[in-house]
């Protein structure tokens, strides 16, 4: 549903389930997620998100100014770094004490490493199941230009920096793999498969294309 605010066209996600209250969280990657009971109108929607018109707005433009600002990395303890879409200091992700900046900088990038592998692994047992396919391999690996790829001999990659977007943006691009090992092109049938598992699979897509440059060390 997207809803004029202000001077701008907001895209609101809308997740009903069994609850009893209206609830809305705008998340650091900049999605609007309205979390309504079952059966709701989208009057009733559109009425509570025009109710927080102003909090809304200005939670986004923080967000935004936090994006687009250039930023010289902090390789300090109090250096703020990306992990699972929230900002952490430095010394809550690896070990500072008596470190220089370079090696704080290869401990960071290993520590991103391996929580990807982890989290991937984790995540491609629950999705490979869902699909009955089996990939053969997986690796993470350092990209500019790509976050995931899958061969024809079904050994899949992952780009590390992943490690720094939400869990769900990491469940797309895993997901988007792992369809690949069932059709292998873009087709209307690819996408027909990545549907059926994430049905809001485009907002993620939007996610990596409008915050994936601030993903990085």
């Amino acid at each position: 549903m997207k809803i004029e605010l202000g001077q701008q066209q907001i895209e609101i996600h809308i997740a009903y389930g069994p609850r009893k209250k209206l609830a809305i969280q705008v998340h650091p990657s900049g999605l609007v997620t309205v979390k309504a009971p079952n059966h709701t109108s989208d009057e009733v929607v559109m009425n509570a998100v025009k109710q927080h018109e102003s909090q809304i707005l200005k939670q986004l433009q923080a967000i935004e100014a936090a994006r687009t600002v250039p930023k010289v990395r902090e390789y300090e303890e109090e250096g703020k770094f990306l992990h699972l879409g929230k900002y952490y200091s430095l010394h809550e992700l690896i070990e500072t004490n008596g470190r220089t900046e370079e090696e704080l900088q290869h401990d960071l990038k290993k520590f991103y490493f391996a929580s990807c592998k982890k989290i991937i692994g984790e995540r491609i047992k629950i999705y490979a199941k869902q699909l009955k396919v089996t990939p053969k391999s997986f690796l993470i690996e350092e990209s500019r230009t790509k976050w995931g790829s899958c061969s024809s001999a079904k050994h899949l990659t992952f780009n590390y920096r992943l490690a720094m977007a939400p869990i769900e943006v990491i469940d797309y691009v895993v997901i988007h793999e792992l369809c690949h090992l069932l059709h292998m092109n873009h087709d209307r049938s690819f996408w027909r498969r990545v549907g059926s598992v994430m049905q809001d699979y485009k907002e993620k897509e939007a996610f990596l294309a409008r915050y994936g440059q601030a993903m990085t060390l």
